[in-house]
């Protein structure tokens, strides 16, 4: 009976000494979860609700509620414009739409150079930087880099013609402007484009000192385009060719020949005339 007793006083105090244990794990595992807790609100950053867009969204497309929602975004870094209240990014409801200006995708922060304001339409206004102006290249499929340009490429543009050159006519071609921004093709201005298409003209944004010289060029020769690749903004100065450097043919130098004047002096010995050479004068 004794033996009975003193095992079951043994087991009743092992299994106290477990759920001592149990517990204490317990309790760590509790206190851990609330010190990182107390870590991550002290390290939480402050953030504000604005307005992305839910779907992708395309060039000339019009902004509905349904196209946008709220996401949270860090206070310090919200962008300028961003729209936080239904209020600001339609104030007239339905009635005066936005129109979105460019490319976003989904969980974009629609800013104001994004899209239009309410009511206004795509039209190229929205796209010229201030103090510029748009100007149309007639090109073809040759001229015109095979339709492979598209609104926001840079192009460099040529000209080809006649010029004097010395005394004398010259078919010429020059490198006129540098890395001309396009802002549309045709009648489109949207750069989303996928398929390369043949256009009949390309507006390009210019000063309006590059209007005067393009319509000129325009005027006077042909337009060509070569089309520049991302990021290369490499200054490639003055570039210039005719038809005897394209054809390798010198020129070949014409020198007159100038007759030598002679300048005596006669004297007279007796019956005899001598002529002497001095230094001409004039």
């Amino acid at each position: 009976m004794r033996a009975v007793f003193g095992l079951v006083l043994v087991l009743g105090v092992a299994l106290a000494g477990f759920a001592v244990y149990m517990a204490k794990g317990y309790i760590s595992d509790n206190q851990l979860r609330l010190a990182q807790a107390e870590a991550a609100r002290a390290a939480m950053v402050p953030t504000v609700d604005i307005f992305a867009a839910k779907n992708p969204l395309v060039y000339g497309q019009m902004l509905t509620i349904e196209d946008v929602h709220h996401i949270r975004y860090p206070e310090a870094s919200l962008p300028p414009g961003a729209f936080r209240t239904i209020e600001e990014l339609f104030p007239n409801g339905d009635e005066k739409l936005r129109v979105v200006l460019r490319p976003i995708e989904p969980n974009e922060v629609i800013l104001p150079v994004k899209v239009t304001s309410p009511g206004e339409d795509a039209g190229l206004t929205q796209r010229l930087a201030q103090g510029m102006r748009a100007f149309a290249i007639r090109v073809d499929v040759s001229s015109g880099v095979s339709g492979f340009v598209r609104p926001g490429d840079r192009v460099d543009v040529y000209w080809s013609g006649v010029a004097n050159v010395g005394q004398r006519r010259q078919d010429l071609t020059r490198l006129i402007q540098s890395s001309v921004k396009i802002i549309a093709i045709d009648q489109s201005a949207d750069g989303n484009q996928s398929e390369a298409r043949i256009a009949r003209t390309v507006t390009v944004e210019v000063s309006q000192v590059e209007v005067a010289a393009l319509a000129q060029a325009q005027a006077t020769g042909n337009l060509s385009l070569a089309l520049v690749g991302y990021g290369d903004n490499t200054d490639v100065g003055i570039v210039e060719i005719d038809t005897q450097e394209l054809l390798g043919i010198e020129e070949e130098e014409v020198v007159q020949a100038q007759e030598q004047r002679v300048c005596t002096i006669r004297t007279r010995k007796g019956a005899e005339v001598i002529e002497i050479p001095i230094p001409c004068t004039n």
